[in-house]
């Protein structure tokens, strides 16, 4: 979440035959192509109904199944590795909840809500399914809740706050690194926080970086060659830690500007993600409405911006790089527009399809 990220705008109403019925498809949708959708809800101050599926096709194109499950403003998803279990934040709510897959592309609620934080905004599973992590921009909480083997929450074990007197925590993202550990991200404080899972004890904190002050790290993605990319929302940057391979420690290694042609006034910076060989890094900045492609070198130490390009909507929230296409979700406009990546210089081309949602905060596929 950030500043008035809550906010519906100019969102579109859910499409007339936004909840179908399962018989309405076949029970056969396969996972590996179909994306889920977060939204904001009434609650939010968006439009959406719940968690959505669209269906990705070969040729890039999308198209609405419909509401999956109804849940209040489930911002941001993830996925279970091995179960067809999905888990949703309640942002406005302070909640988390799982959801398992009921055939076609329904969900039916696994579990109880779980109480989270305020402002709720983002959740992510450990690859191993054995856990999951709850980051929460309100009040700055990270929370870990442990899994059975069949996905179900069965624990919630708060980790340590970050504490800075006169100056208010807020956790936004997290991120499992290639050595088990885990970085979160803190606006409020300009800090990365790296943790160690201990089973039934939660988060033990490793270690932590501060990044230059009133940057506002936001989102992470880590590159093949072991360095993190942070997109910072206020400075609209993009910073490079390097991890030390004697100690383990991550130190700044950089900071480079998240667009070519600058910030404008009113922007903030969104969602980064890289293509899959790690040569190309996208960054989304709302406000100017544009999708930032940035050149990445081999080893993920150092980005140079290529080229800014409208995103094709009002509010670029959050995008998805996948199978040679760009996805990018607009929260205020109520779409969905997809682009061709040219596979040499990174860039994408014209569109190929926009869908209308409702309110939509985040894609997220449901295979890994």
């Amino acid at each position: 979440m950030s500043t008035n990220s809550m906010s519906s705008g100019s969102s579109l109403p859910v499409p007339a035959d936004a909840i179908l019925s399962d018989a309405a498809l076949s029970d056969a949708v396969p996972p590996d192509e179909l994306i889920w959708t977060g939204c904001y809800t009434t609650d939010g101050g968006g439009r959406g109904t719940g968690i959505g599926a669209l269906r990705a096709r070969a040729d890039g194109t999308l198209s609405w199944l419909g509401v999956a499950a109804a849940a209040p403003s489930p911002s941001f998803l993830a996925v279970h590795p091995t179960r067809d279990v999905v888990y949703a934040v309640g942002e406005a709510a302070g909640t988390v909840r799982a959801y398992r897959r009921s055939g076609g592309f329904g969900l039916a609620p696994a579990g109880r809500d779980w109480p989270a934080g305020e402002a709720a905004c983002h959740v992510a599973v450990d690859p191993r399914g054995r856990f999951l992590v709850v980051t929460c921009w309100g009040d700055g909480q990270v929370l870990l809740y442990e899994l059975d083997h069949d996905g179900g929450i069965m624990a919630r074990i708060p980790a340590a706050a970050s504490m800075i007197p006169g100056r208010p925590s807020r956790a936004h993202a997290s991120l499992t690194l290639d050595d088990g550990r885990l970085m979160t991200t803190d606006l409020g404080h300009d800090l990365l926080r790296v943790w160690n899972y201990a089973p039934s004890q939660g988060l033990q904190l490793d270690h932590e970086l501060a990044l230059p002050r009133d940057s506002g790290p936001r989102h992470l993605v880590q590159h093949p060659g072991g360095s993190v990319l942070v997109v910072t929302e206020y400075s609209i940057e993009v910073a490079v830690v390097q991890r030390s391979r004697e100690s383990g420690i991550f130190s700044l290694a950089g900071v480079a500007p998240a667009t070519r042609a600058g910030a404008l006034p009113g922007d903030s910076a969104a969602e980064i993600a890289l293509s899959p060989d790690g040569r190309h890094a996208y960054v989304g900045v709302r406000g100017s409405n544009r999708i930032s492609v940035l050149d990445v070198d081999s080893d993920g130490g150092a980005l140079r911006p290529l080229a800014d390009v409208p995103s094709g909507g009002d509010w670029p929230r959050h995008h998805l790089v996948r199978n040679g296409w760009l996805h990018v979700a607009h929260e205020r406009s109520g779409n969905v527009m997809t682009y061709p990546l040219d596979p040499v210089s990174g860039l994408p081309g014209e569109s190929v399809g926009r869908v209308a949602l409702a309110s939509p905060t985040a894609l997220v596929p449901a295979a890994r």
